[in-house]
């Protein structure tokens, strides 16, 4: 286990100077055929080319790429400003070059190997009429040792210093994986009576409690002692990181993971992308080539947060049994009350499957009926919820719809929902059934 991270770097690079001068060749091979006149072989041995030069690139942190929205059809400038700090993770808010006041919303990013820009589309289609606050997490490879060790509460914790930050009329949105320390988190800021407790919370695709539909991932974790995971999973930074020494979930694991669910696609994906480029249909090969930069993109994760999820999430169901302890302080969502809830799960998802996300309202049994929505998205799966047109066109509407709701409840007024923005209905129980 602890050699081999410092094996697979050695074989990466190595692999990737070999498949770097293969795709050179082929290179030389593109250029000689179309001197010749050979298109028909140029278009062969230049796709080849590019194959193989995917297969010897590095896959570093993308950009979000986002440096304008358009709000009432006009083109607004927006920076990417760093508000708050720690060793693991850093609050981004998407910074709009105007005058609006929009909805303050923290949103969580999972921590769970791909980095924030996963959630670049979740961003793009808030961003014209919401102030967009961003948890960016740091590869805990680039994190120097004495930071020390990062945990599930330690999680909890960066929730809610944001939220304070942000301070008051925040709205708060988790993504999958941190609807737990999410929800962790807002369930002991309501225990405390903390001033700055978030006006709603949105949990998407999360599992929130795995008993609730259980899927390939549940049933790996439920299967498999806690040890098989640390013997299994885990592995030491090698020298030439910052961590090097520490104990992490590698990111060129959970890579493997990721694919082997979904090895045929995958295959078949480049397999397209391959064809696309012998074909001369650079566009349709862009597309395939933009969401594996994306997807190849992975960071690690640290060793104790990956354990305790594990652990806590999906083996004992700490939260959905009332039994998570945070901080040495139980976590009790029954203590949240002013905090508007609404959850939204995909029909088709298999990482958390419907039911999971929904756990939230028996759990939250103390804020009012009228202030809890869940919404189910037909014939949607996992990335679907906040990615592509069925988010754009039909969730993000009523997660705007919701969180505007929530906060004209509670005394404030909001800029104008803009035109190119879907209309929201003004009564907005006709658009999202109460739970």
């Amino acid at each position: 286990m602890f050699a081999d991270y410092a094996i697979h770097d050695w074989n990466e690079r190595n692999l990737r100077t070999i498949f770097g001068m293969a795709a050179a060749g082929l290179g030389g091979l593109e250029l000689n055929s179309g001197i010749a006149g050979l298109s028909s072989l140029k278009k062969e041995f230049g796709a080849a080319r590019h194959m193989m030069g995917r297969i010897a690139a590095t896959y570093s942190k993308p950009a979000f790429n986002l440096p304008y929205t358009a709000i009432h059809g006009v083109k607004v400038a927006v920076s990417e400003q760093t508000v708050w700090s720690a060793p693991y993770c850093n609050l981004v808010n998407f910074k709009r070059d105007t005058d609006r006041n929009d909805p303050k919303v923290l949103l969580a990013a999972p921590l769970s190997g791909h980095y924030a820009t996963l959630l670049r589309g979740t961003v793009e289609a808030l961003l014209p009429s919401h102030d967009v606050y961003v948890t960016d997490w740091v590869n805990a490879r680039d994190v120097q040792p004495k930071a020390g060790k990062f945990g599930l509460d330690d999680y909890v914790s960066y929730i809610k210093d944001m939220l304070r930050h942000m301070g008051a009329g925040a709205h708060v949105i988790a993504v999958c994986q941190p609807t737990v320390p999410v929800l962790a988190a807002v369930s002991q800021m309501a225990a405390d009576d903390e001033a700055f407790q978030p006006l709603s919370m949105t949990l998407m695709g999360g599992p929130i409690d795995t008993g609730a539909a259980p899927t390939e991932v549940t049933k790996l974790a439920e299967t498999r002692p806690l040890q098989w995971f640390k013997d299994n999973a885990l592995s030491v930074v090698p020298g030439g990181y910052a961590a090097a020494g520490m104990t992490v979930y590698p990111g060129y694991k959970q890579l493997t993971g990721f694919m082997m669910m979904n090895a045929e696609r995958h295959v078949q994906s480049h397999w397209d992308m391959f064809s696309h480029l012998r074909q001369g249909d650079q566009e349709s090969a862009g597309k395939i080539a933009a969401f594996y930069d994306e997807y190849l993109a992975v960071m690690d994760i640290p060793a104790d947060f990956y354990i305790e999820t594990v652990e806590q999430v999906f083996q004992k169901r700490s939260l959905a049994k009332g039994e998570m302890i945070i901080g040495n302080q139980k976590v009790s969502p029954s203590a949240i009350r002013n905090t508007a809830l609404l959850t939204v799960e995909g029909e088709k998802d298999d990482i958390s499957a419907p039911g999971q996300t929904e756990a939230a309202h028996t759990l939250c049994n103390n804020i009012s009926s009228s202030r809890k929505f869940h919404h189910l998205q037909r014939g949607c799966g996992h990335y679907g919820i906040f990615e592509g047109r069925r988010w754009r066109d039909e969730i993000c509407p009523r997660v705007t719809g919701f969180i505007r709701q929530a906060g004209v409840d509670n005394g404030l007024k909001y800029s104008e929902i803009p035109g190119n923005t879907r209309l929201l209905p003004s009564n907005f129980s006709q658009f999202l059934e109460p739970n």
